[in-house]
C-alpha cells in the first residue's frame, strides 16, 4: 500500500465557523459517495506539508495565504483514492483564519470540479450533531484540542 502525504487545512471564519466541502462522486470507483472534508489533498513532487496546505487552499478555495499557519493535528488513515487505488495518508492539519474573503472554484483541478458540489461554513453545534459523514471524523476534537473550540 502506497504511503501517500497530505496536507490539509482548518479554515476559521470570525464566527468560528469551519470550512467544509461537500464532495458527490458521480463516477469512478467511489461513485456514490457523499461527504463533507476540510480542505486539503496530496503532496506534489518537492513540496513540503506547508507548501502543500497553501497550493491546495487556493486551488480548492482561491484564498492565497502567505503561510498555511500553525501545524495543529496529526493522523494516519488508510481509505481508496477517486482511481480505486488504497492509501495509507499520513496528514497534518493548518490552522487557517478566513478574513471574509470570497471564495472560488476557479483554481480547482478537473477532479476537484468534477467532485466538490459545494461548501458551507459550519459552527461547532452543527457539525457535532451532522448525520452527513464528515472527515476527518474527529474534527470538532481537533478544534478542540487546537484550543479554538
Amino acid at each position: 500500500m502506497r504511503i501517500r502525504r497530505a496536507a490539509r487545512l482548518l479554515v476559521l471564519d470570525a464566527q468560528l465557523r469551519v470550512l467544509l466541502l461537500r464532495f458527490v462522486f458521480r463516477e469512478g470507483a467511489l461513485r456514490g459517495g457523499d461527504f463533507w472534508a476540510t480542505p486539503g489533498g496530496g503532496l506534489e513532487p518537492g513540496e513540503d506539508f506547508a507548501q502543500a496546505a497553501m497550493r491546495e487552499l487556493f486551488e480548492e478555495t482561491g484564498l492565497a495565504m502567505p503561510d498555511p499557519g500553525r501545524e495543529v493535528a496529526r493522523r494516519t488513515v488508510r481509505f481508496v483514492m477517486p482511481t480505486g487505488e488504497p492509501v495509507q495518508s499520513e496528514e497534518r492539519y493548518f490552522l487557517v483564519r478566513h478574513d471574509g474573503a470570497a471564495l472560488s472554484a476557479l483554481h480547482r483541478t478537473a477532479l476537484e470540479q468534477g467532485a466538490i458540489a459545494g461548501h458551507r461554513w459550519c459552527p461547532r453545534a452543527e457539525l457535532e450533531r451532522l448525520d452527513e459523514q464528515v472527515w476527518p471524523e474527529d474534527l470538532a476534537a481537533m478544534l478542540v484540542d487546537a484550543g479554538v473550540w
